[in-house]
């Protein structure tokens, strides 16, 4: 039996090898995800999700810079996330954003509660703005009644 943080780093390093079938082995099969644009719910929808951001961005990267250590379930991590953007990417309105070959830089946390050796929730938080603006996307005024 793996502690926590050993799932955790598992799949942090699925991740950055963009190895989905390592990617989902870290999840239980009904596991749940949240992040700012939507929640996702079994191994499918995950693994949609991933595709996207492994499209999106082909040299996808997460560097840890803080685990907190003094607890274990959730275990919680901030990373910064980085990659370059050489693919289409799905806005949350469902427009598609070409590649734009732009550098990102995000930071971002995350919560993953573990039971039976796989993540049940995984909470993601990043400021979707922040990811947006380095793609060149702006805010505009509210949209017309």
């Amino acid at each position: 039996m793996s502690t926590f943080w050993d799932l955790k780093h598992q799949l942090g390093e699925a991740i950055n090898a963009h190895d989905l079938h390592r990617v989902l082995d870290c999840y239980s099969p009904d596991a749940v995800y949240v992040t700012p644009s939507g929640v996702l719910e079994g191994h499918e929808q995950i693994a949609w999700h991933y595709e996207q951001l492994f499209k999106g961005f082909s040299d996808l990267h997460l560097t840890p810079w803080f685990e907190l250590g003094d607890c274990d379930n959730p275990v919680v991590t901030e990373w910064t996330v980085t990659g370059t953007h050489t693919g289409p990417l799905l806005l949350p309105d469902g427009r598609e954003l070409e590649a734009t070959g732009r550098r990102i830089t995000v930071r971002s946390t995350c919560s993953a509660f573990v039971a039976n050796d796989k993540i049940e929730t995984h909470r993601e938080y990043f400021d979707q703005l922040e990811l947006y603006s380095q793609l060149g996307l702006s805010l505009t005024g509210p949209a017309s009644a």
